[in-house]
């Protein structure tokens, strides 16, 4: 299935049914730029889970947290997908923190449990701004990973 791209924001995601938002975070414990402080401001369970998972040294490349924010019916339920796809922090020291096998690894965990509970995938660009990644890189793991999806890509 090919990769829908829409205006909007990731933390409001389009259409019915079950939904998981995925965005990519660091292996550091370090939350509080990018698209982490829009997931804040909507819902605090993401970043509380994040947390505990660093207070048990469990961020681990390619490990995904999938975190309910909004449930109700099964069907109508959205969750957030803290996936760990960055090495440390983007800096001149490490302009590309993005590590591609990692967020190959943690979206075909995330397909996994998107065919099980018959969700789509929403997201952000992942991994192109504090990931220092470029699209043309990342949508074709995105769209092997998670190949016969539903997916959706919001642009503000």
């Amino acid at each position: 299935m090919a990769i829908q791209y829409v205006n909007g924001d990731a933390t409001e995601p389009i259409g019915v049914g079950t939904k998981i938002i995925v965005h990519i975070v660091n292996d550091l414990g370090a939350w509080g730029s990018g698209f982490v402080l829009s997931v804040s401001a909507r819902w605090p369970e993401p970043k509380a889970a994040y947390m505990l998972s660093k207070e048990r040294n469990n961020l681990i490349l390619g490990n995904v947290q999938l975190v309910s924010v909004e449930s109700g019916r099964l069907d109508e339920s959205i969750f957030v997908a803290n996936l760990v796809g960055q090495s440390g922090l983007k800096g001149p020291s490490n302009p590309r923190p993005v590590q591609y096998p990692a967020v190959e690894d943690g979206l075909c965990k995330i397909a996994t449990e998107a065919r099980k509970i018959g969700a789509s995938v929403h997201m952000p660009r992942i991994g192109c701004a504090r990931g220092g990644s470029k699209w043309s890189q990342m949508e074709p793991i995105i769209a092997r990973a998670l190949d016969g999806i539903s997916v959706t890509v919001y642009d503000l």
